[in-house]
């Protein structure tokens, strides 16, 4: 589903450059739960973005559901994107004016699906999540796993094939994390290849395949205790 073969990422900084990427090689199968780890400045941000068509690479190669990624213009990239890719991200990011109803319905309205389909199909992923109730609710009447649930919901209307989460619990308490997991693990479950970004070890250890990384290259790729034990 993810294949990446030898691949570097630099940024300017002034008259030098930044190595963020120094010549990852990592292979994610289908259906895989997956959680990157590492410090600030280890390199996963990075490597999220060129995952999810947000950046490119420099160096080296990504294969994308077998497709050899390079030299997308942000359409392309786009189009990629709404097929292949679900997000969700650690703010959130729901617009603020819209209904949870609408936020989860936006991918549709991009997709060109009409307006009486995309509230049907959104409103039975706001129930897969436990949100039918608070359908026609803002964020800001919403608790941060209640946005988060959404967020969620919106990742997937799409029927994307891999779900990447960039530090999904990362504004929740314990209990609310632990929720977002076992909902992260339920999707996965049923086939859905899921990559998360943390920097938390409890939150790694409910997946299935540690990846850690420092200084822009991986020091370990390991399968949890978990896993083996099962």
């Amino acid at each position: 589903m993810i294949k990446i073969e030898n691949l570097h990422k630099s940024y300017p900084m002034g008259d030098d450059s930044l190595h963020v990427l120094k010549g990852l090689n990592l292979h994610i199968k289908e259906g895989e739960f997956v959680s990157i780890m590492g410090s600030s400045g280890s390199g996963k941000s990075t490597l999220l973005n060129i995952v999810g068509l947000l950046d490119i690479h420099d160096e080296g190669k990504y294969y994308l559901n077998g497709q050899l990624i390079e030299k997308l213009d942000e359409k392309r990239a786009a189009v990629l994107r709404n097929k292949f890719l679900g997000f969700v991200f650690q703010a959130f990011n729901l617009i603020t004016y819209k209904s949870a109803l609408e936020n989860v319905a936006l991918p549709l309205y991009y997709k060109g699906v009409g307006r009486k389909e995309r509230q049907k199909i959104a409103m039975e992923y706001l129930d897969k999540v436990g949100l039918r109730d608070w359908a026609n609710h803002l964020p800001s009447e919403l608790s941060g796993g209640q946005k988060q649930r959404v967020a969620i919901a919106r990742a997937l209307v799409t029927n994307p094939k891999v779900v990447l989460a960039d530090e999904p619990t990362g504004a929740l308490d314990s209990t609310t994390s632990h929720s977002v997991m076992e909902l992260l693990k339920e999707i996965n479950k049923e086939g859905m290849t899921v990559f998360v970004i943390t920097h938390e070890e409890e939150i790694a250890a409910e997946t299935d395949r540690i990846v850690r990384l420092r200084d822009g290259v991986i020091i370990s790729d390991e399968k949890t205790e978990k896993k083996i034990n099962a």
